[in-house]
């Protein structure tokens, strides 16, 4: 990052100080004035409300010195990971928030608690999508944008399980939509994908044995789809069923490429 950075939007700077000084989770008093002791940073004291504190500090200084590098400052030093070790939900929860805020300047918060830069968002959607890590790793590996349509707020929020709920659903929807089947699960991939009456969609031309394996093996990752996610998402509370970060993002991750190969899919009868 460039060592003088250009000021940020007074919005973006009381947006900063108030999530960094909420009432209900944000920094103690004590905490703030250690903080801006520490930067050496000017501190109007506790007779201000806290976000106010923090953001009259950070515009003195933007406005002194024409640089947003004490906003860019502050964030690092309230965003140090080994103050969230028994607190990881709280850092998650300030990291998102403040990447959605700083997507508009063109910056984002990494994992290690750091700004970097990022290109800028112009639009909420954009600036809701860049604050999830998730959403960030999906677009590097170029997810289908139906996967994002079906579940983008429940990335925001990085919740996993129901991402994968609803993104599961696109599936369903695709499939029925195409095919003009009614259905779910086993039955509906059977009834469009099985060779034995001839598919509604084949996803290559059936010309010979190695078309067919491929269909019967498409058909099959579908199935096991439907059977290992779909169905004990449905049947199970979110409590029940763990669904860390990794296995939420290879599974979005093989949806995106059945869906591109319905993409090229043929719809063969109505």
């Amino acid at each position: 990052m460039a060592s003088t950075l250009p000021p940020f939007s007074p919005q973006v700077v009381e947006h900063v100080a108030r999530i960094v000084g909420e009432t209900e989770n944000g920094l103690t008093g004590p905490e703030i004035a250690g903080i801006l002791g520490h930067l050496n940073f000017p501190d109007e004291g506790p007779a201000q409300t806290k976000w106010k504190r923090l953001y009259n500090s950070l515009a003195h200084l933007q406005n002194k010195h024409n640089v947003g590098n004490h906003t860019v400052q502050l964030i690092n030093a309230v965003m140090r990971p080994e103050g969230y070790v028994t607190k990881r939900g709280l850092f998650k929860s300030r990291q998102m928030d403040l990447n959605a805020v700083l997507a508009f300047a063109g910056y984002y918060v990494r994992d290690d608690g750091k700004v970097a830069s990022t290109p800028k968002a112009t639009t909420l959607d954009e600036a809701f999508a860049k604050a999830s890590r998730m959403s960030e790793q999906l677009r590097a590996r170029g997810v289908h944008d139906k996967i994002l349509d079906f579940c983008r707020a429940e990335l925001v929020q990085a919740n996993y399980f129901h991402a994968v709920f609803e993104a599961m659903k696109s599936l369903k929807t695709r499939i029925n939509e195409m095919s003009g089947v009614d259905g779910d699960g086993a039955s509906l991939v059977d009834d469009t994908f099985g060779l034995a009456r001839g598919p509604i969609i084949a996803i290559n031309a059936l010309r010979n044995a190695t078309d067919e394996g491929e269909q019967k093996g498409f058909a099959n990752l579908l199935k096991g789809l439907f059977g290992m996610v779909r169905n004990p998402l449905a049947h199970h509370a979110k409590v029940e069923w763990e669904m860390p970060e990794q296995d939420a993002l290879d599974i979005l991750t093989t949806l995106s490429l059945v869906h591109r190969k319905l993409d090229n899919a043929t719809v063969r009868q109505p």
